[in-house]
């Protein structure tokens, strides 16, 4: 089917060049990117189809209002814009025509089907209300309770083995398996896996994996009707991630009827007993376990991996770093809630970890009627809009001529954390839907960090630049390979916990 598809781009191609010769005033005057008659940027698209995220920002780089109109046969005209006047009226002036759109939900509809991330209107109001009993800072409190038995308790022990073997381990595989078990034991009350990455994942796990990689190609897709035509003869990827789904639907099933089984009105309820006690339809239950996995388990992760990547080569900032969590723990003797709170330039680490490689690289809408965005880009009712972090984070004129350097620094105004703009900064999305899970999510990434740099150091086994793979949320291709080496605590000194 892909060969099919490549020899019709051809075929189009050669006939599209052949009267560009004759008329050449058929090439459009918009060379960013390249486009012609019929297939529009189809060409370009295809070429740059396995780095979609540098194509991007490159074009963007290009535009004075930094953004970029992609056209091209086969799929919606988009949008993509690093702008954050722009991403503030896509995702706050204007929210209400900046839906996800039924397009959106027609890519993720077979994975994610009527869950939170995939919804608009009232059914998201409702799932969102629902959520929010989990975030409230009674909630957030009770949470790093669970996190510390998790992280002294399985995580630490782990690592001391493998800093006994001195044998090197995936660490993206590992901070994944981390953040799926909190999800698995929190909000769904259920068994946790195994954290060594060198054994199988659950059934769930792994039909998960595969149906978040194949759903997330089908939105890249050169020509967009491709994935469309597989799912309708039932062959190649869409086969692949149908069996996936069907996979991820009977576990999460079978784990809504155990649940149904066990809860009763006089305990507290976690979120997927309140789910069913909520008087929820079964398949809108599973929909919502689906977004939270999702949500819960992939982005930290991504997060944290690249924190950990991001420091080994840079020596002074991970003195730092060390010093600070060293003083903050001499002080409380373990971390909790307050603690937490206070380690700031762990905080701005993890945000400029972020900046530069977002776990969800970029997010779109589709407009509901013609729009005007603030930099003058007219758009069309059906747009598909994508504002795009990855991008964002590399505009020299957000962020300085500095902007490719990782500068925890550039997070404070003198010792405080400045308050950045979400429009700038849109990691955890802004306005309306706004991540209602961004403070659990700092707690568990500083929490987990704090602790691991704490008592180990951490060495890539290999000094490759990672190659990142956007899938619904972005990845290093191959994970992080990594030595763990025990702190030596006789290197640091003073009040401050300085190392040598």
């Amino acid at each position: 089917m892909e060969t099919l598809a490549l020899l019709v781009i051809l075929v189009v191609l050669f006939h599209v060049l052949r009267r560009s010769l004759i008329f050449p005033g058929w090439k459009s005057r918009n060379d960013l990117p390249k486009t012609y008659p019929i297939i529009g940027c189809l060409v370009s698209f295809y070429i740059n189809r396995n780095r979609l995220l540098d194509w991007y920002t490159e074009l963007l780089t290009k535009c004075p209002g930094r953004t970029v109109v992609i056209r091209r046969l086969g799929a919606r005209r988009t949008i993509v814009t690093a702008n954050p006047a722009n991403v503030e009226y896509i995702l706050r002036t204007n929210f209400d025509n900046f839906p996800k759109g039924k397009p959106f939900t027609e890519i993720l509809g077979d994975f994610l089907g009527h869950g939170i991330f995939n919804v608009d209107g009232d059914l998201w109001m409702k799932q969102r209300r629902l959520a929010t009993h989990d975030f409230t800072v009674v909630s957030l409190r009770d949470y790093v309770t669970v996190l510390r038995d998790e992280v002294h308790n399985r995580l630490l022990p782990f690592l001391d083995s493998v800093a006994e073997d001195s044998r090197p381990i995936d660490l993206q595989e590992l901070l994944r398996r981390f953040t799926f078990n909190m999800v698995c034991m929190v909000f769904l009350g259920i068994a946790r896996c195994s954290l060594d990455p060198s054994l199988p994942v659950s059934a769930l796990d792994k039909a998960f994996q595969t149906a978040s990689a194949i759903s997330a190609k089908r939105g890249s897709e050169p020509l967009f009707f491709v994935w469309k035509v597989k799912r309708w003869v039932r062959i190649g990827s869409e086969r692949k991630l149908r069996r996936a789904i069907e996979e991820v639907h009977s576990c999460v099933r079978d784990i809504i009827r155990e649940k149904k089984t066990k809860i009763t009105m006089s305990e507290n309820p976690d979120f997927l007993a309140r789910l069913i006690l909520a008087g929820e339809s079964e398949e809108m239950v599973r929909d919502m376990v689906i977004s939270l996995i999702m949500a819960g388990r992939d982005t930290t992760s991504a997060a944290m991996t690249r924190l950990f990547w991001s420091i080994t080569d840079r020596t002074e900032i991970e003195r730092e770093l060390v010093s600070e969590i060293m003083s903050v723990k001499d002080k409380t003797g373990d971390f909790d809630y307050e603690s937490l709170r206070k380690l700031k330039f762990l905080k701005a680490c993890l945000c400029e970890a972020m900046r530069l490689y977002p776990p969800v690289p970029w997010d779109s809408k589709h407009a509901l009627t013609d729009d005007r965005l603030p930099d003058g880009t007219p758009v069309r009712a059906g747009d598909r809009v994508t504002y795009f972090p990855y991008g964002m984070g590399r505009m020299e004129d957000i962020w300085g001529k500095n902007w490719d350097e990782f500068k925890p620094n550039r997070w404070f105004t003198g010792k405080v954390l400045k308050k950045v703009s979400p429009y700038k900064f849109p990691v955890f999305q802004a306005g309306p839907r706004v991540c209602l899970g961004k403070e659990m999510a700092f707690l568990q990434m500083k929490y987990l960090v704090a602790e691991v740099l704490h008592r180990f150091e951490i060495i890539p086994a290999g000094f490759d630049k990672p190659v990142v793979v956007p899938m619904l949320t972005a990845h290093m291709a191959g994970g992080l390979k990594v030595f763990v080496r025990r702190r030596d605590r006789s290197r640091c000194r003073g009040v401050t916990g300085q190392c040598l």
